[in-house]
């Protein structure tokens, strides 16, 4: 089985002492490709390194996440400019709205959106989207744009059916993570999934978070990790009814497809 974690958390100071190894479990369970989030700009000039240091496995993006908007200030687009073009970054984000957390104003959080938004319209690079507890405004901020948008993935999707509909409305990529593994929390996933068309389906582990509850055994201090991924298809594929390896092989796909891997 062949698989694309579109996000993952590379940079994280979980990953500090045995990111070597991370990256050697990763390429013995299946994972052919990895895209490392960029969640700030030191976090994104991290990612871009580590892509660089790590070509054809890893990829990056670079962008400001809405915990971190209220940081922005003149530099910020310039910077992520620069950062795009460098090798091995393949989207502008992580980046859009969350009024779940409130770390940064909503003025300033749709700001900062709708400029990165701009500038990966600007050059037509993919969007790697963030909302949290932020809909309908965050699908309308993209309707607006919607005559310039370039491809792009709503990232860590964990909402209901209205909001599902309204992004693939939007020709959004959706990508599920190790969330439809809770029974908790994620349960409703396993219904809506079936309804994401097989060409804008993505999975994800967005380590170090959100490990798999249902997997045996938890890792320690419960850190996630991209040789997750194969737990989290094998569950989508449970839900969908289709063998794992079939599921692997097309979010893989869409994987180079959305970032021209």
């Amino acid at each position: 089985m062949q698989l694309a974690d579109i996000g993952a958390n590379l940079t994280h100071a979980a990953f500090r002492d045995d990111l070597d190894a991370v990256l050697a479990r990763a390429r013995d369970a299946g994972i052919a490709a990895i895209v490392v989030t960029g969640t700030t700009l030191e976090e994104s000039r991290r990612a871009a390194a580590l892509a660089q240091a790590h070509p054809g496995l890893l990829h990056a993006t670079a962008g400001v996440h809405p915990h971190h908007a209220r940081e922005c200030g003149p530099e910020t687009i310039p910077a992520l400019r620069a950062l795009v073009a460098q090798p091995g970054v393949v989207a502008v984000g992580e980046c859009g709205l969350d009024f779940n957390r409130n770390y940064s104003p909503h003025p300033d959080q749709e700001q900062w959106f709708v400029a990165q938004l701009e500038l990966a319209c600007e050059l037509e690079k993919p969007l790697f989207l963030h909302s949290r507890d932020a809909h309908p405004r965050f699908a309308a901020i993209l309707r607006a744009h919607r005559d310039r948008l370039p491809r792009a993935v709503a990232h860590c999707f964990t909402g209901e059916r209205e909001e599902l509909r309204a992004y693939l409305a939007l020709d959004l990529y959706i990508g599920i993570t190790g969330w439809i593994c809770d029974e908790r929390r994620g349960t409703h996933l396993l219904e809506l999934v079936r309804e994401i068309p097989r060409d804008r389906l993505l999975l994800e582990t967005d380590a170090p978070y959100l490990t798999p509850r249902d997997l045996r055994p938890q890792p320690r201090a419960r850190r996630n990790e991209p040789a997750f991924l194969p737990h989290i298809a094998r569950r989508v594929a449970q839900a969908l009814g289709r063998p794992a390896g079939e599921i692997a092989a097309e979010t893989a796909r869409n994987a180079r497809e959305l970032f021209a891997l």
